[in-house]
């Protein structure tokens, strides 16, 4: 139990993902403006959990993205090449659960590909090849394919913007459904151990910080209410992926921000 605890801990720590869920397919934050927010049940306790996560993110989050960005732009896209591959593992399961057999053949054979020609998913070989990237899919959207609705909206400490159901689909990942953690937390072979999954998942974290330091700046600036903005955008994009709308508007306009606010 102490271990699970131990690990569970680590793992939120290791996520840094404040704005993660509403981050696209190639981890850039997609801006959409059409849905109904989901009931916020706990509002008090989510904005003080808010204002923690952005002390964080502030302190320590954002200085190290800052020294990520100046890191050679090889080492940067072949880092964000490589979790992008791994995340294949989650989203193939994820595929076939929602009876897209489609997606799930060619993220197949992308994941094949590039962990032998692109070198671990260091370099994209199969997008060379014409296999374009698809979008991720998760647990979380899976329940929402399968009727279940998103519950409250949460703020989750450090892990950010959630809701009952997202947060049920991401403990799915610890129970089984992520192969990348079964072979390296779970079973920790000779090959694979808890440092490959840890240091995956910051380094998923990390990239995504990184690649959204300018747009997350910008949101943060052009709104009245930054919690609420915050609120609004992953509410739409999860709503969004869950129908598999790829019309997504992205902007940096002050009355967008105001026009979504006002929703």
């Amino acid at each position: 139990m102490k271990q699970i605890i131990k690990y569970s801990i680590l793992i939120i720590f290791l996520q840094l993902l404040p704005f993660h869920a509403f981050a696209g397919s190639d981890g850039t934050i997609n801006i959409s403006k059409n849905n109904k927010p989901v009931k916020d049940c706990f509002e008090k306790i989510n904005r003080a959990t808010f204002a923690l996560n952005q002390g964080l993110d502030k302190a320590i989050f954002k200085p190290i993205a800052k020294g990520y960005n100046k890191l050679p732009t090889p080492i940067k896209n072949g880092s964000s090449n490589f979790v992008s591959n791994i995340s294949n593992l989650v989203t193939i399961p994820n595929n076939i659960l929602q009876g897209d057999f489609k997606s799930a053949g060619t993220n197949t054979l992308r994941l094949i590909i590039n962990t032998t020609l692109g070198i671990v998913g260091l370099y994209d070989a199969a997008e060379a090849m014409g296999l374009q990237k698809l979008d991720k899919e998760d647990y979380g959207q899976t329940l929402g394919k399968a009727g279940i609705g998103p519950g409250c909206y949460l703020v989750l400490p450090v892990l950010g913007p959630s809701t009952v159901r997202d947060t049920l689909g991401s403990i799915v990942n610890l129970s089984g459904g992520d192969p990348f953690y079964n072979i390296t937390v779970k079973n920790d072979t000779h090959y694979f151990s808890e440092p490959d999954y840890y240091s995956t998942r910051a380094t998923n974290a990390l990239d995504f910080r990184a690649k959204n330091l300018g747009s997350l700046e910008n949101l943060e600036k052009n709104s009245v209410d930054f919690y609420a903005a915050v609120r609004s955008l992953y509410l739409q994009d999860r709503q969004k992926k869950i129908a598999n709308n790829s019309s997504v508007t992205e902007t940096m306009d002050s009355s967008d921000w105001e026009e979504i606010e006002e929703n």
